[in-house]
């Protein structure tokens, strides 16, 4: 990369990331408070029967991410004493999500609304405890939106500074010792981001960058920081995925190694990078819920079957991600 082009792309990077820590602080400013305290298998995309194979994590073989518990009988209806109820009576869901995540949680600086697929999943939650449709002007008043970032994801639900989490968030046998999940709603994959070769020559993936002990980013709260350090690259650690991309933009580290989906949406903002390098581990996204609300987790589980059914998550797909790939599927496990 020439010297010109690295120092524009350092540039606007300083740039997007003052962007970002302006908004994220003027967010912070009207914060949400915290919630009240209420005192069989299928495959994505499919209605196979149960009793197929559990699909293990590659973390552990202790536990199955692919398993939540089984959605709510006749779908999503509030019902007296649940936490939907709860959370009716008060008058709108806290959310906690990601603002610099580009397809999937991110502040538009246009329209100065927060936008993606993982924010489509909260609309239809909120959707369903205020009987509106997710598309209703009406429902903005009733979501709260609390931006955190990944350190804080199993925290703010613990303590129940939010009714639930949708940030790119991996469930894994570790995190499903503190809080609960809904089932799976994306599965992505780790791979790497780098700056694009000159000339079409290969880009190279985690290994090679880890022969040559370079630095890779990763965010102080995600599991990527495990798989940088396996491959005997040098991890950095940051709070927000923006800030590994204007690291590499700025030369500061070689790559950035987390989800694809999160890496497409980095490569979508700077053209001059690329994703490389075979699918590190399965990143199976659940939304994160406390586990002293199962009721809620069932809840959840039956607004997400029904816009498997009636179409409305592929239609968040082909928005955020893919408005021409398969559909993806995987297995859908539920227990209790």
């Amino acid at each position: 990369m020439s010297p010109v082009t690295r120092q524009w792309r350092a540039v606007t990077g300083a740039l997007a990331s003052l962007t970002v820590a302006a908004l994220l602080a003027s967010c912070a400013a009207t914060s949400a408070p915290a919630p009240a305290r209420a005192p069989t298998s299928t495959s994505h995309g499919s209605a196979s029967a149960a009793g197929g194979p559990v699909r293990q994590a590659s973390t552990t073989a202790s536990c199955n991410p692919y398993e939540s518990l089984a959605p709510q009988s006749g779908g999503p209806s509030v019902t007296s004493g649940s936490y939907a109820a709860t959370i009716r009576a008060r008058g709108y869901l806290i959310a906690g999500v990601d603002q610099t995540t580009y397809h999937f949680g991110y502040l538009n600086p246009l329209t100065g609304q927060i936008e993606g697929f993982d924010i489509d999943m909260i609309k239809d939650v909120a959707a369903a405890i205020f009987g509106l449709s997710p598309d209703s002007p009406a429902l903005a008043q009733h979501i709260h939106f609390k931006s955190i970032d990944d350190a804080e994801r199993l925290t703010d639900i613990q303590k129940q500074k939010v009714d639930i989490v949708a940030h790119t968030m991996t469930v894994n046998c570790s995190r499903m010792q503190a809080v609960d999940f809904s089932s799976i709603y994306y599965d992505a994959k780790q791979r790497v981001l780098v700056d694009a070769p000159a000339g079409g020559a290969p880009a190279p993936d985690l290994a090679q960058l880890g022969a040559a002990h370079e630095k890779v980013c990763a965010t102080s709260g995600s599991d990527s920081v495990a798989q940088i350090q396996a491959a005997h690259a040098v991890p950095v650690k940051v709070t927000y995925w923006s800030d590994c991309l204007v690291r590499l933009e700025e030369g500061q580290v070689a790559g950035v190694s987390t989800d694809d989906s999160i890496l497409y949406g980095m490569q979508a903002q700077d053209p001059n990078t690329v994703v490389t390098g075979p699918a590190l581990e399965d990143e199976p996204y659940g939304l994160a819920i406390s586990k002293a609300h199962p009721d809620f987790v069932r809840f959840v589980n039956a607004v997400l079957a029904a816009d498997r059914a009636n179409g409305t998550w592929a239609k968040s797909y082909r928005t955020w991600v893919s408005a021409t790939a398969p559909i993806p599927t995987w297995p859908i496990d539920y227990a209790g």
